[in-house]
């Protein structure tokens, strides 16, 4: 990594969501970032800390999503929130979700994950989480840093960009 003081863009996020459709705005900006020479740290805290087990099985949830549409035979469904009211509707809309992106060459979260970490992303585990809800450092994946909020704040009052996703 470069030296902050040599002109190096730099961008953190926060990352607090672990369903399956808000973990791509982080790992694509994450990505694409680090592509464009930004130097980037991205702080997986609450539920974002799913996102970086070893094993995923994200999924989609339309509960307070009321802009969620799939696209059906030409047109665009709309999934009402009261939809997850019914058994077996998340399963459905991530299967939904899941196809669409494989059927449009989206690339998985797995791959972009793996692509962050190569680009050296610097990607930090909230330790109080980690302790709150019990996960074990070896269910994550390698690579990862372990921290806390000073450590995000570091990162961020020398950053250019800081996001909240």
């Amino acid at each position: 990594m470069l030296d902050a003081g040599d002109n190096t863009k730099k961008m953190t996020l926060i990352v607090t969501k672990g369903t399956l459709d808000w973990a791509y705005p982080p790992f694509i900006l994450g990505t694409t970032a680090a592509a464009m020479d930004v130097e980037v740290t991205m702080f997986f805290t609450f539920y974002g800390l799913q996102l970086l087990k070893k094993d995923l099985d994200l999924k989609v949830s339309t509960l307070g999503n009321p802009a969620m549409q799939m696209p059906m035979g030409g047109m665009h469904m709309s999934m009402p929130n009261i939809m997850p009211m019914i058994p077996g509707v998340d399963r459905m809309t991530t299967t939904m979700m899941k196809n669409l992106i494989k059927k449009k060459g989206v690339a998985s979260i797995e791959d972009l994950r793996e692509a962050a970490v190569e680009m050296e992303v610097k990607i930090i585990a909230c330790q109080m989480t980690l302790d709150l809800f019990e996960i074990d450092r070896n269910d994550l994946i390698d690579g990862v840093e372990i921290g806390g909020a000073a450590t995000w704040l570091e990162e961020a009052t020398a950053s250019d960009i800081n996001l909240y996703l």
